[in-house]
């Protein structure tokens, strides 16, 4: 509500279809000593783009999976690694690295197998305006129009 309520009582600066854009001109703003604490970029039109990044296989779940449960693995390692001392200490990080790889790796094919095919790719979702407003306080839009003149 708060935010909403400052783009309201704010003026529309400038507007830009790209957020590169919007972003120089908050940049080129503050590098010359503009108080940038009263400006906003405001996403107006937001949507979701999904790229899809390749074809989901049993054997890429499961490797993802291997993957997510060694990293995992490790951290319990390093956790149980704290109260031993040693060549102890190695041995204890490499056993939970490779049990949780397993089970990941478990995991992840059945995740995967389970949904039957309704999901065969793996994908990175983003989100993404229409256009890029930036606004400024009512009380520094004089000053801060000099910079879109």
């Amino acid at each position: 509500m708060e935010i909403e309520q400052r783009v309201t009582e704010s003026n529309l600066l400038a507007s830009f279809s790209d957020y590169a854009e919007a972003q120089r001109l908050v940049d080129r703003m503050s590098d010359d000593g503009f108080p940038v604490e009263s400006v906003r970029i405001v996403g107006e039109g937001v949507r979701t783009v999904e790229q899809v990044t390749g074809r989901m296989t049993r054997g890429r779940a499961a490797a993802a999976g291997a993957a997510s449960g060694a990293w995992f693995g490790v951290l319990i390692g390093l956790l149980f690694g704290l109260f031993t001392a040693g060549a102890a200490w190695v041995w204890m990080l490499l056993i939970s690295l490779l049990i949780g790889a397993f089970w990941g790796g478990v995991f992840g094919f059945v995740a995967h197998w389970s949904t039957r095919g309704r999901r065969d790719f793996s994908s990175v979702m983003t989100l993404q305006a229409q256009r890029y407003e930036v606004h400024v306080d009512r009380a520094q839009a004089a000053q801060a129009a000099r910079y879109v003149l």
